[in-house]
């Protein structure tokens, strides 16, 4: 008997401890803030250990996602919403005389602590010092690509008219050039930042250009909601049970919203999150990660096809920046580095056409436009999450290296991921992969795929119909 006690206090002791080590904040998707999503201390060191001596940078292509941004007006709506219903709920027990012993404090009289702004979706503080620290790092680091006079087709700043993309834009120019220029005490410089009209902009807003890409995430939306309710409905049994008051599948969406932006952007993890347990946690997020597969990632190849001009313009640049450097151009007179700042649909899409996330045969899947298997639910683990995919702030950074001792190979293509090397499963596992092999392994198999014949064409009608979503398999693709 006394075994038995003594086994049954060390299960509870270490689900304890396993509960106290868990950060929620590292669990949010895509809401997820970049400090927590990523350690990002002594990248820079391990990145260079990389990299074969001889090797030196002549180009950086960066496309990153904006920082951390308020709650939109949708969501803000919602959580009114949910405060009006959360009240009604605190009524109902209270005439039924049932005990709210099990309700939280913080729930009677909940108020959304957006409920007096009229507008949202902006980046915030924290959202502003992930991209200016960001500027900074990635001056520091590549230190001899930045080390000339500014000029905006040296290091042309864009981003989308989206105002939080291009505060981004600005915040990390901000830490780009910091103490570069005369402006005030911090000696700011002025930079330029410069975008396309949204409804033509197909290399940082494909997703909102594309008519195809717009038609199937409608069709589509709706069965992903169905396949998330399994998951809402288990959870909203335990929250009714746990709590004593009757929730319905809406609120433990909304509440699990709400848990995500008090989470990212108010630092508050004891109210809302407090609600769920982490195995609930790694549920809600494994519904929003498939969400994301299926509408944003590898879900459908359209989600990625539409980003070709994206793919394009990249190599473009890293092949004007060769032959600048074979024809040995002076210093001002070529561009060293392209900033892009835009969305998690601009992020997800061109991790994918990148081959980052996946497994050899996945990769081989992809390159034959053959579906793949969903994210498994946990506890199975997974590559796929997008608080590592796409966080606020996520970025891919494609560093093009001049290595002219290299016989088989002068030039190379480094992938780094949120300012992490990551491998690349086009190029055998490398993130350090010759550009001639980048171009034909990873780039190819993409570019004969128009964006008119993605975005405009009239598709086959077999692939217009809504494609059903199977837990166990992917979706088709188009």
């Amino acid at each position: 008997m006394f075994a038995i006690l003594k086994l049954l206090l060390l299960s509870i002791s270490s689900q304890l401890n396993a509960d106290q080590g868990f950060d929620v904040r590292r669990h949010l998707c895509t809401v997820t803030r970049y400090d927590v999503a990523k350690d990002i201390a002594n990248t820079s060191a391990v990145a260079a250990n990389n990299i074969p001596n001889g090797c030196t940078p002549i180009h950086v292509n960066l496309v990153a996602r904006h920082g951390t941004r308020s709650p939109n007006k949708k969501r803000m709506r919602e959580l009114d919403e949910l405060a009006s219903h959360l009240g009604e709920l605190i009524r109902e027990a209270e005439e039924q005389n049932l005990s709210l012993e099990k309700v939280p404090s913080w729930l009677r009289g909940w108020k959304s602590p957006w409920r007096e702004k009229l507008k949202g979706g902006e980046l915030i503080k924290k959202g502003e010092e992930e991209l200016y620290n960001l500027g900074i790092r990635i001056r520091e680091r590549f230190s001899e690509l930045f080390d000339e006079e500014y000029h905006p087709d040296v290091y042309p700043i864009k981003a989308t008219q989206v105002p939080r993309a291009s505060a981004s834009a600005v915040a990390f120019g901000m830490g780009l050039l910091s103490e570069k220029g005369g402006l005030g005490p911090a000696q700011h410089r002025a930079f330029a930042v410069t975008s396309e009209i949204p409804a033509s902009d197909i290399i940082l807003r494909f997703h909102d250009c594309c008519g195809n890409y717009k038609d199937f995430k409608k069709r589509q939306e709706p069965a992903v909601d169905k396949l998330k309710e399994p998951v809402l409905d288990e959870i909203t049994s335990a929250l009714v049970s746990r709590y004593g008051l009757k929730f319905t599948r809406q609120d433990t969406a909304t509440l699990w919203s709400l848990c995500k932006q008090e989470a990212s952007v108010l630092d508050i993890t004891d109210q809302a999150c407090g609600l769920f347990s982490p195995s609930e946690v790694a549920l809600l997020e494994w519904a929003d990660d498939l969400e994301m597969f299926i509408l944003k990632g590898y879900g459908n190849s359209i989600n990625y096809r539409m980003g070709v001009p994206l793919l394009e313009d990249v190599v473009q640049s890293m092949e004007q920046a060769i032959k600048a450097n074979e024809e040995k151009h002076p210093p001002g007179s070529y561009e060293k580095a392209r900033l892009r700042f835009a969305h998690a649909e601009t992020v997800v899409p061109f991790t994918c056409l990148l081959g980052l996330f996946l497994e050899g045969s996945e990769f081989q899947k992809i390159q034959r436009e053959e579906p793949l298997e969903l994210p498994p639910k946990p506890p199975q683990s997974r590559n796929w999450r997008g608080s590592t995919v796409a966080p606020f702030a996520g970025n891919n950074m494609l560093v093009l290296h001049s290595c002219p001792a290299n016989s088989a190979s002068k030039y190379f293509v480094q992938v780094l991921h949120n300012e992490q090397p990551i491998p690349m499963t086009g190029c055998n596992g490398s993130d350090f992969c010759p550009f001639e092999e980048f171009k034909e392994k990873i780039v190819a198999p993409h570019l004969k795929h128009d964006y008119d014949s993605v975005c405009t064409a009239k598709l086959e009608e077999p692939e217009q119909k809504p494609a059903s979503i199977p837990v166990t398999n992917g979706p088709n693709h188009v």
